[in-house]
């Protein structure tokens, strides 16, 4: 007896801890629902093998057979009660279990995807300070070029002037041995 009214203390104290309790999810909340309904059933029925108890039918106010199988019924009722209870209780924690493991699921999902948006970002920043290594290195190829060119392109007019020189005193001096 002192055992049945433990489990039933440690029952009614773990409802009252999922009672508080606060998820979004329906179907949790139904289960909650459910058990303080199947532990409002057991309080009546509890009540009713309490008063059973007392009851006393027989001859010089005594229990008669009667009296104690249905005291025995009620207990039994009770205990498949807590039965049925027990079985709720673990769909229960099923489901508070299902919700923190999606939650730590949505979490690490999360932090995954923040890891790659930063792995990208990264390779970006990486690739955009490439290319504008790669730039300033083409900008400078390409200034050194236009020197080059510049001055082999003054090469080429001295080179032409001298020849354009040469080519003049050459006729100049051939007029002359003509003459």
């Amino acid at each position: 007896m002192k055992h049945l009214f433990l489990l039933m203390f440690i029952v009614l104290f773990g409802a009252g801890a999922f009672a508080q309790v606060k998820t979004d999810s329906v179907a949790y909340s139904r289960q909650r629902a459910k058990i303080n309904a199947m532990l409002a059933a057991r309080r009546l029925k509890f009540g009713q093998y309490d008063t059973s108890l007392t009851k006393r039918s027989g001859i010089f106010h005594m229990q008669t057979k009667n009296d104690i199988r249905r005291s025995n019924q009620i207990l039994m009722d009770i205990v498949d009660t807590d039965d049925e209870i027990f079985i709720e209780l673990k769909k229960l924690f099923d489901y508070r279990t299902n919700q923190l493991n999606y939650t730590a699921f949505q979490k690490k999902q999360i932090e995954n995807t923040a890891r790659e948006v930063e792995k990208e970002r990264i390779a970006y920043m990486k690739t955009i300070n490439s290319f504008r290594t790669q730039n300033e290195a083409l900008k400078t190829q390409m200034a050194k070029q236009n020197e080059d060119y510049q001055s082999r392109q003054k090469l080429y007019i001295i080179a032409i002037a001298i020849l354009i020189v040469s080519v003049i005193v050459l006729l100049i001096l051939k007029r002359k041995r003509s003459n």
